[in-house]
């Protein structure tokens, strides 16, 4: 049986792909491998938490000790790097967290598996990063695997590095890697600290609804079911040492994605047209923000035949239709009760 070591799997991305792989792969051993921050979530993984072939272990990937000790316990043959703090706004606030844990976390599991994998043969370390490592696009044009880096916040910065030093090692050391670069995701799950899953609480709960600046700032939004697609066939047929482009071809102004979304949830609460779009509320631009986002995914199409399988009309329907039916599940994560739980059953962090 081989083990496969996803790092992050509790929290949005990382249980989407979990889950995945629990299906599809039943004779592989999934380990997951999570601090359980305030994005991660055990209850993301309920459905598939007694499954024969899936293990959960609490740690943080800044214990380097550990990290040796978990390789040595199990014959890890892959890893697939989601753990990350990613949200810019907190790294504008306290960007060491992202150094410590992007950058810092990123080489210690890096260190580890080039002292683990003595025979590099069917192994593989696969990093998972963002597009905002290419900066700002104006206008026209879109992100390809060769565009420069030009990253403007402490997180993309964060992402930036940690890429450079996964190729690092690849050319170094020969560590077998492959990594990618995705666009905006959503879907069900997410932490209400984005855009989309903020917004919807708010429409439930009738409060304001925050957009930075005028709300022009364009960004490529992809489905997280989508991206765990890409990422479980990029760990399975991509070649060693390349760079995957994931998006979802679905470019939006952020206002014009908030007023499709107050229609939807109008629709959906049988409320009075127009009544969400009230809610909107214009708030002091973000430092440093980018403008636009937009990726090309050509290379991933053309090599591995992936292509998004939604509309961004057709995922944000199906969104906001599994936010409507697990209020539950916001109103939990949003009143930090489940770090109390987690807290008693796995002990502090």
């Amino acid at each position: 049986m081989k083990t496969i070591l996803i790092t992050g799997g509790a929290g949005f991305i990382g249980s989407h792909v979990i889950r995945r792989m629990i299906t599809n792969s039943p004779d592989t051993r999934i380990l997951n491998l999570d601090q359980l921050t305030y994005a991660g979530n055990l209850e993301n993984l309920k459905d598939i938490e007694a499954s024969p072939n899936y293990h959960f272990i609490r740690e943080n990937i800044l214990n380097a000790a550990f990290l040796e000790k978990l390789f040595n316990d199990y014959e890890i043959d892959g890893v697939i790097h989601l753990a990350a703090e990613s949200h810019v706004d907190r790294s504008i606030a306290d960007p060491m967290a992202f150094i410590n844990t992007n950058i810092v976390g990123t080489v210690n599991l890096l260190n580890t598996c080039r002292g683990a994998w003595k025979d590099k043969n069917d192994k593989l370390f696969y990093h998972i990063s963002t597009d905002e490592v290419y900066g700002s696009l104006g206008s026209e044009g879109l992100f390809t695997e060769e565009t420069a880096y030009d990253p403007r916040s402490p997180y993309s910065a964060s992402k930036a590095s940690s890429d450079h030093l996964v190729r690092a090692y690849h050319h170094t050391y020969g560590l077998p890697v492959v990594l990618s670069n995705c666009s905006n995701n959503y879907g069900p799950n997410q932490f209400p600290e984005k855009l989309i899953p903020l917004a919807i609480n708010n429409i439930i709960h009738m409060k304001p609804i925050p957009v930075y600046g005028k709300g022009d700032n364009i960004r490529d939004w992809l489905y997280v079911e989508d991206h765990a697609a890409a990422i479980e066939l990029i760990f399975r047929e991509g070649a060693e040492g390349r760079t995957y482009n994931i998006g979802g071809l679905n470019e939006w102004k952020n206002i014009d994605l908030i007023r499709l979304l107050c229609r939807i949830m109008d629709e959906k609460l049988e409320r009075v047209p127009g009544t969400s779009e009230k809610l909107i509320t214009f708030v002091k631009d973000r430092a440093g923000h980018d403008l636009r986002y937009a990726i090309d995914s050509t290379r991933i199409e053309a090599e591995l035949n992936w292509k998004p399988s939604v509309t961004f009309e057709q995922g944000l329907a199906h969104t906001v239709e599994w936010y409507l039916h697990n209020r539950e599940w916001m109103e939990h994560v949003t009143s930090g009760a489940y770090q109390s739980y987690y807290t008693t059953q796995y002990g502090e962090r």
